[in-house]
Formats: C-alpha cells, sequence, structure tokens
C-alpha cells in the first residue's frame, strides 16, 4: 500500500509542516496523553511561527543594528523547546532569505548549511520529536539546496537534554551509553561556550509542574523578590514556562548581554499577581518589551468584546488546542541598555488573529503597538488596565471595613448542605447514629466517609459519635450561591467541614449586612458586590472575602446578644461623624457604587488587580460642600439594590403586588399548550446540570429559545427595553413548561463569577435535585428574573 503513496508530494507537505499537526500531535494523544499533559505538548500554528521569527529578524536588524540579522554569522539562535523542529526549519528559510540580496551565488548554500550545523540549535527532552525534528531540518535543507551529508558526518544542531539544568559547570554522572553522555556533552557546551544572541519558541503549557528542584529551583526563586513592587502572590511562578523565560532572560541579560528573547506561552503572567517580581525585572532587564496578546482564554469563554468566538489560536481542525488565553512577548536587550519604562501592547481578537499577525509581521512597531506604561500600585501589569484618574486617591474596601472573613468551605457540600431541611436532617442524623458502621455511611453518603490528605473520615465520625450530636443549632442557612440560600450543618469542631470559619460565625446576626468581594476579579468583567445575611460560601474559583458592616465585640463563643461595633477604620469614622451619617449609610453607597455600570466600565483593569476602591465625596475630611447629601443620594440607591439583592426580603412592585407593568411581563411561568402546570411539569428535564466528579455539579447548555418581545410585552415593557436587551428567551424546565420571557440582560446577568439564573437551574436538574421543583420554587426564579431586571433599571440611572 506504501507503494502507492505519493512521496515527492508527500515529503512537500511534510517540509511545509502540514504533516505536523496531523500526526505527530494526535499520535502523541493516542500513544501517551498523560505524557503529552505533563508537558504540555502543543504543535505551535505555521503563521504563528512564521511571525515570530520574522519579529525576531526585525528586531536583529532594527534595534540591535545587525544589517544581516538572522543571517549574520554572530547570530546565534537557540530554540530551547523545540519540539518537531517548526522555529529551526523557519529561522533556516528566513537566513537563506536574507542572504539572496547579498549576490553569493553557489555560496548561498554552504552559508545556510553552515548555520544549520553551528548556529541554529534546538533542545528537546522527548525521544519522540527530537527525531522528527533531526528530520524536517534535513528536509528543510534539502528544499534549500543544501543538504545534510547523509554518512553521519553532518548533524544539525538539535539535541535531545533538559533546557532548564546545564548551564553552568557541574560534575555530571556517568550515563549508561557512551551516545547519551556524548548528546549531553554537546548540548552543555553550547549552554555553557555559545555566545546566544536569539532564545525563540513555545514553551510548555502545564500550569501544574509542581515545585522545581535542584537547578531548575532557582530560575524561578528571582522573580519571587521584589524591589518596589508588591510581592508575588499564589502559585503561578511553579509554571514550566516561567522557567524557559527566566532560562532566556538569564542567558541573554547575564550572560551575552544582548540579544532578544521571543516566546509564545500562558498569558497569565500579563498581569497575574503571582508575576509582578517577573514583570519588574523584565522592565530593568530589557530596553524593550513587546506583547501580541492572542487571547483565546476558553475558561473566560472564549469571545471577543463584542460576543463573537474567540478561539485560542492553537486550535486546529484537528483539535481545540491550548484552553488558556495566550500571548507572544518579544523582549530586546542592547549592548548599551537602558531599562523599559513602557511596554508595546496589542490585542488580537476572534478568528482571523493569524491572519493579522502574517498582515503584521513586517510592520514598524509604533504602528501596530500602543505603548502603555504600567502602573506600580496594581503590580506592574503589562496589559491596558482601564483606571479613573483618581483611582489612587480613593480608599479601598479593607481601608473603610478593615474586618473581613473568607467564605466557608466544606469540601463535601453534596453531604453538608441541602435545599430541603428534612434531607439535611436525616443525612445528619444517620452520621450520629452510632448503630450505623463507618462502612454502612460510606455506602450510604460516600462523600462524606472519603478519608483525604487533609480529612481522615472515620476519625472524625469517631471524634463527633464520641461528643454526641447532630447539635440543633448546626442547622443553619448558608448563602451557598447568588440568590441561592440553602441550609448548611455547621461543625464547630473536627475537619467535617474543611474550612468552617469559627472567627466569622459569630458575627453573623439578625440585622448585620455583609457584602462579599475580592481582592483581584478572576474574571474579564467585574461581579462582585452580592449582599449576604448569612454566613456564606465562596463564590467563583479561590476565595471570597466578606465584608460586614457590624462586629459582635465579644468575638468568638459568645452566645448572648453581646455589644455590636461597627466595622470602620478610624479614619472611615471621622469621616462619617463630619458628615453626620450612620456606618449603613455608608454600606448601602459602597453597594452602590459597586453595582453602577459607570464605574465598573471605567475601572475594569484596576478591578482585576486590586480591592475595589470607593469614591467618597469630601474623602477624608468629609468637609466638600454637598458631600453629605451626596453620600446620601448614593445610600438611596444602594438601600434599593439591597432590597432587590436580598432573596429573602419582599420587594413591592417587584416580587409584590402590585407589580410594576416592566416587571410583570418577565419570566413568567407557562406551557407550551397554555394550560396550568402540573405533575412533571415541575420537574428540570431539559439538560442544565449534571454531576461531575466528587459533589461537583457542572452545568449544561439546557434548553432556551431566543425571540423578539411580543406586541404585548413590548407595549408592558415600554423603555426599559432599551436597557434589557432587544431580544428576550424563553427558558425551559422540560418539554412543556418554561418561563416566558426572560430578557438577555436579565439571562446573562453575572454576580460572584455566576451566570446567575443559569447556575441556579444547574442544580435544579431533576437527576441532581432528585425530585420536581416546587411551585414556590418556580416562583422563586420568576422573582430573580425581576430582582435582575429591577436592578439593570436601577444601575441604568447611574450611567
Amino acid at each position: 500500500a506504501l507503494d502507492r503513496v505519493d512521496r515527492a508530494a508527500f515529503f512537500t507537505r511534510f517540509n511545509e509542516g502540514e504533516a505536523v499537526p496531523y500526526f505527530y500531535e494526535p499520535f502523541l494523544e493516542a500513544f501517551d496523553p498523560d505524557l503529552r499533559k505533563q508537558l504540555g505538548v502543543w504543535y505551535t500554528p505555521g503563521e504563528v511561527v512564521r511571525y515570530m521569527v520574522a519579529r525576531v529578524d526585525k528586531a536583529l536588524k532594527d534595534d540591535l543594528g545587525i544589517a544581516d540579522g538572522l543571517a549574520a554569522e554572530n547570530v546565534y539562535v537557540l530554540d530551547p523547546c523545540c519540539g518537531t523542529g517548526a522555529y529551526l526549519a523557519e529561522v533556516l528559510r528566513r537566513i537563506a532569505a536574507n542572504l539572496e540580496g547579498q549576490s553569493l551565488g553557489a555560496l548561498a548554500g554552504a552559508r545556510v548549511k553552515q548555520a544549520a550545523l553551528e548556529r541554529v540549535f534546538g533542545f528537546e527532552i522527548m525521544p519522540a520529536p527530537f527525531v522528527v525534528a533531526h528530520l524536517q531540518v534535513g528536509l528543510t535543507m534539502q528544499d534549500l539546496d543544501a543538504p545534510l551529508a547523509d554518512d553521519g558526518t553532518e548533524r544539525a544542531g538539535v539535541f535531545l537534554t533538559n533546557a532548564l539544568t546545564g548551564w553552568e559547570p557541574r560534575t555530571t554522572k556517568p550515563l549508561p551509553f557512551p551516545e547519551l553522555e556524548e548528546e549531553r556533552d554537546r548540548a552543555e557546551r553550547v549552554k555553557q561556550e555559545t555566545p546566544i544572541l536569539v532564545i525563540l519558541g513555545n514553551p510548555p503549557y502545564n500550569g501544574f509542574a509542581g515545585m522545581a528542584v535542584d537547578e531548575e529551583r532557582e530560575l524561578s526563586e528571582v522573580y519571587r523578590m521584589t524591589k518596589r513592587v508588591r510581592r508575588p502572590e499564589g502559585q503561578g511562578l511553579n509554571d514550566l514556562y516561567v522557567r524557559f523565560f527566566r532560562m532566556a532572560e538569564r542567558r541573554i541579560t547575564e550572560k551575552t548581554g544582548q540579544g532578544v528573547v521571543c516566546f509564545i506561552s500562558n498569558y497569565s503572567w500579563l498581569d497575574g499577581l503571582s508575576f509582578t517580581g517577573m514583570r519588574e525585572r523584565y522592565l530593568e532587564a530589557f530596553d524593550a518589551v513587546r506583547i501580541d496578546c492572542l487571547n483565546g482564554d476558553i475558561r473566560k469563554g472564549g469571545k471577543t468584546p463584542d460576543g463573537q468566538p474567540d478561539a485560542s489560536v492553537f486550535t486546529t481542525e484537528s483539535a481545540v488546542g491550548i484552553k488558556v488565553g495566550t500571548a507572544i512577548t518579544t523582549l530586546i536587550r542592547k549592548a548599551d541598555h537602558t531599562p523599559a519604562k513602557d511596554v508595546g501592547f496589542r490585542n488580537l481578537w476572534g478568528e482571523t488573529k493569524r491572519q493579522e499577525l502574517m498582515a503584521t509581521a513586517e510592520a514598524e512597531p509604533d504602528t501596530i503597538y500602543r505603548n502603555i506604561e504600567p502602573v506600580l500600585p496594581l503590580g506592574l501589569p503589562f496589559v491596558q488596565t482601564a483606571t479613573s484618574d483618581n483611582w489612587f486617591d480613593w480608599p479601598s474596601l479593607p481601608d473603610l471595613f478593615p474586618v473581613s472573613f473568607p467564605g466557608v468551605k466544606t469540601s463535601r457540600d453534596g453531604f453538608l448542605v441541602d435545599v430541603d431541611l428534612d434531607q439535611l436532617r436525616t443525612r445528619v442524623a444517620d452520621y450520629f447514629n452510632a448503630t450505623l458502621s463507618h462502612q454502612e455511611i460510606a455506602r450510604r453518603y460516600p462523600a462524606v466517609m472519603k478519608t483525604t490528605a487533609r480529612f481522615d473520615a472515620h476519625t472524625v465520625r469517631d471524634a463527633l459519635l464520641k461528643r454526641g450530636g447532630p447539635l440543633d443549632a448546626g442547622f443553619i442557612r448558608f448563602a451557598y450561591r447568588p440568590f441561592d440560600i440553602r441550609w448548611l450543618y455547621w461543625e464547630g469542631e473536627t475537619k467535617l467541614l474543611d474550612e468552617k470559619r469559627v472567627d466569622y460565625r459569630p458575627h453573623v446576626f439578625e440585622g448585620n449586612l455583609w457584602v462579599e468581594a475580592r481582592e483581584r476579579e478572576a474574571k474579564e468583567n467585574f461581579s462582585r458586590g452580592t449582599l449576604v445575611r448569612h454566613l456564606a460560601d465562596n463564590f467563583g474559583n479561590g476565595l471570597s472575602s466578606y465584608f460586614p458592616v457590624w462586629l459582635k465585640e465579644e468575638g468568638i463563643g459568645n452566645d448572648g446578644d453581646g455589644v455590636r461595633s461597627p466595622n470602620l477604620s478610624r479614619t472611615a469614622q471621622r469621616y462619617l461623624k463630619c458628615l453626620g451619617v450612620s456606618v449603613e449609610d455608608l454600606f448601602h453607597h459602597i453597594l452602590a457604587v459597586l453595582h453602577a455600570p459607570a464605574y465598573r466600565e471605567a475601572n475594569v483593569g484596576a478591578l482585576r488587580m486590586e480591592w475595589p476602591r470607593i469614591p467618597l465625596p469630601g474623602w477624608p475630611d468629609g468637609d466638600a460642600e454637598g458631600a453629605a447629601k451626596a453620600l446620601a443620594t448614593s445610600a438611596a440607591r444602594g438601600r434599593e439594590l439591597a432590597r432587590l439583592l436580598d432573596p429573602e426580603a419582599p420587594v413591592p412592585g417587584v416580587t409584590q403586588g402590585p407589580l410594576r407593568p416592566e416587571i410583570a411581563t418577565i419570566a413568567v411561568p407557562a406551557t407550551n399548550d397554555g394550560r396550568n402546570m402540573t405533575g412533571e411539569d415541575f420537574a428540570v428535564t431539559a439538560g442544565w446540570g449534571h454531576s461531575g466528579a466528587g459533589d461537583v455539579v457542572m452545568p449544561r447548555q439546557g434548553r432556551i429559545v431566543e425571540r423578539a418581545y411580543k406586541p404585548d410585552e413590548s407595549s408592558a415593557m415600554g423603555d426599559s427595553i432599551a436597557t434589557l436587551g432587544e431580544s428576550t428567551f424563553d427558558v425551559y424546565l422540560n418539554n412543556r413548561a418554561f418561563w416566558r420571557n426572560v430578557p438577555a440582560t436579565v439571562w446573562t446577568y453575572n454576580l460572584g463569577g455566576y451566570q446567575v439564573l443559569k447556575k441556579w437551574l444547574s442544580y435544579r436538574e431533576r437527576s441532581i435535585l432528585d425530585r420536581p421543583l416546587k411551585p414556590e420554587e418556580v416562583q422563586h426564579f420568576t422573582d430573580t428574573a425581576r430582582r435582575i431586571a429591577a436592578m439593570h433599571l436601577v444601575d441604568a440611572l447611574t450611567r
């Protein structure tokens, strides 16, 4: 059968790079998917490779003054994670193109071959792509009419080695085969003796590489230290690509003294709080920093700012590719070094970003990049950060309310949290029933008897059985998600709850108000500011912080009414005293600010980087004319929002009749035949959620039908349609029953990191809830949709 293959056509397309994405990557996925995931192996699209090589060549010529660019005999090039050799092949083609203008005639091939043998290097740690890289370089040289000798006397500079080690002289251990020792020694001569001027490529994309060891540990340590910027937070510096960046930076800035680094990588480092030291160092170490932000983050919805599809640049016809957003970074260091003051930045979005890269490959930097000056208090982000001019004059939320608490984390939600109190009581009673063995409890409720590193299931249950229970006071209301209040069994002893927050609970009492916020918004659009009155879970990925209006002075362990004091800083106390307003006025002003569209839009960049800052009239002295009136007006709007945000508070005209005309037509329960709902009509079976690993409930697409407003709806809603959206949805429980007329902005509304209505439905799928909805639960969805619509209409007044 192989005799029927057109070998010339096959190798022509192989040499053009077409075989690799359609053969090697799927092969590795099938052959060893764990290894592929572990090392973050992804084929780089040809357009990306050609663009990066072109930008490096231009930087050599224009920024470093090397007229021949990559063709110059003093330009040594390294791809430290060369994979199948795409960058190496493109560099050699670029060298050949640069030589065309030198009238070398028949000598051009010898110059390109010299480069392939002596100046263009690739390191690869995996044997299979290492072999393919040699093949691809060899075929490229044939295509350039400069073939390598096939007798073994000439080999491409591609070495099987760990690119992150061996850069300094060391004592090495003998290897089992002399060929491997020779390979290691050749690679280390390149690392230790060659004045590398260009390092480019596509480092591995494994965000869970674990802690580095030995020589690798030192690579990221330097980024953990800062001079002026805030210290790094989180675990991002453990990512493999960071180690490759540090290896390249050190080689260019500390060894060669000048050069170019060009990597495509995860884009988290551009503004993540784990990478503040990394960004600070690059501004000091390089003369120019240029960023092509390719976006394409599937985790953030995979949409452009105007809602169009925004796939990863790595997406191919055969695979989705990398799911995180990516960016091409070009770092330039001149021999006569001057630290960079700004960053050249541009965004590329949508399905044509590869074409945009190719169209601008030779463009002048000032025609494609916008210069941005990284803001020190925000951690020197290398992205555009929309921020009000007086943002840093405003106090942050902790500057006003100094005490906050992280949310409760049970790690056993399926057992300890429930919509139905009776169901929860039954489970907990079984757990405390000493006549039921551990094995029987594990059979009935596997999650609560699964031992983990932080939870010894048998030891915990034994301790609680010995003490006795359950405690009646442990069954409490629990703000599980925005607009989704459930029941929690709370235990202050043992690790039955993973993070029980014993210091938080005493301050949860009747009449206290809390607002949820984060120091950094994980998603593009700010969605914090949930009002809660109960103990609360963490909303979205990571930790929520809950800021109370009042604190119980007795603190932990107080069982009486106690004396409450305002949760205010001294500066905030003086400010409120000068204005003659209360702490609850301040709280409701904060709520109004956090939900104001104009505030969110003007400060979207800053809100992604630090605590919300709150504009206050006359801050900090409170002596500005009209300050008290302005704050009182804002607080009144905040009180209106508070009633709408509290699912347990009736709101006349919205959840309590008579309803406002523009509200009454929203989310009306209906059936296909116009008859009343009955029996199975109350069951959610439209595919809104399913059980994932452990207790996790994962959302699904469900069934919605987008449509135009009907005449009676348009007439009733009037001008509010301009705010609520020009289209609406019918949202289905099942094949027969649905909520009629859920306006677009209501359906897509996000709070606490969730699409509120869709998230609520995902937990109510019959296969998860194990029963149909109750009429009052159907009404709760309706009421929530109407609350959200009313909030949009209140917010519209602040635009």
